[in-house]
């Protein structure tokens, strides 16, 4: 188990949201700052936001020297039950290689067959993270399509050479198999929506021009009030400057802020022990950085 960066200064902390069809009008979003400890509270320092507008320019910066740490807005796993149920690979590796070979129609229909045969209301197979932070089901092909985000992201991730503690515990990789530590590039998976919506119950963002709101402007800014006074419910408080502050406020899709909140999640998943991870997690799910354990707390 890679140790977490909580009292180096200077790690580098990075948060991503993420697209599985990235342009130029909706990239890939990623903030990169640094993590700073030696202050009474520990601080996330946002340095810049990236624009990503191709897979493949996502493919480069998961190639970027370490080490840094990254919390990555998208599903790393599939349901234990949906897995079981159509024989697919149960060892994560081997079943993050067969998902993301698949083609999305033959995912589709698998999906689309699993619920057609449950009743209304209980459609979908869940993860154990997913109820308790309040995402979507990673199987969700629509609306939004976090199964398809799956599918163009974290094999890609794996195929990078990324570290990923929520699918590596409790047992450790072989030894050979371990980056050193000194240039490891650690993933956790995030989902931005857990803390905006412990901070505010509604909407904060839209994709739809239309629907980009003073009211939903007055959230992101109650939100990002919250991330820096450090009543977010996360370890580390956000500096940011006043540029990246008018930045973030004005972007009405969200996506500059969840950026920043993937990566405060992953600081603060990095703070506690095992990085907050169950002890009974389930490495063929994973789970969702910052949520707190449903079973037994780790040590």
């Amino acid at each position: 188990m890679t140790q977490p960066p909580g009292s180096c200064d200077g790690t580098l902390l990075v948060g991503v949201d993420f697209t599985s069809a990235p342009t130029r009008r909706k990239p890939i979003t990623v903030a990169m700052g640094l993590w700073i400890s030696d202050s009474p509270v520990p601080v996330y320092r946002l340095d810049t936001i990236r624009e990503l507008v191709s897979l493949r320019e996502f493919e480069a910066f998961l190639r970027e020297s370490g080490p840094w740490l990254g919390g990555f807005d998208l599903p790393f796993g599939q349901p234990r039950t949906l897995i079981e149920h159509e024989g697919w690979p149960t060892d994560w590796p081997a079943f993050v290689e067969f998902y993301c070979s698949q083609p999305r129609e033959s995912l589709r229909d698998t999906f689309r067959r699993w619920c057609d045969a449950r009743p209304a209301g209980d459609k979908f197979a869940w993860r154990q993270t997913d109820k308790p932070a309040g995402s979507s089901p990673a199987m969700r092909w629509t609306n939004p399509p976090v199964a398809w985000m799956m599918h163009a992201g974290v094999g890609r991730m794996l195929d990078a050479g990324l570290l990923f503690p929520a699918h590596d515990f409790p047992s450790q990789q072989a030894a050979d198999r371990r980056p050193h530590l000194s240039t490891a590039r650690t993933a956790l998976e995030a989902y931005p929506g857990w803390t905006a919506r412990r901070i505010c119950r509604t909407s904060y963002k839209s994709d739809v021009a239309a629907k980009q709101t003073i009211e939903r402007a007055a959230n992101r800014q109650t939100i990002l009030r919250a991330l820096v006074a450090g009543t977010a419910g996360l370890v580390p408080t956000l500096a940011i400057s006043a540029a990246w502050t008018r930045r973030l406020l004005d972007d009405g899709s969200g996506d500059l802020l969840d950026a920043v909140i993937c990566a405060l999640q992953a600081g603060h998943a990095a703070s506690l022990p095992h990085y907050g991870l169950p002890i009974d997690l389930d490495p063929l799910e994973g789970w969702i950085a910052s949520v707190p354990p449903v079973g037994p707390l780790p040590l």
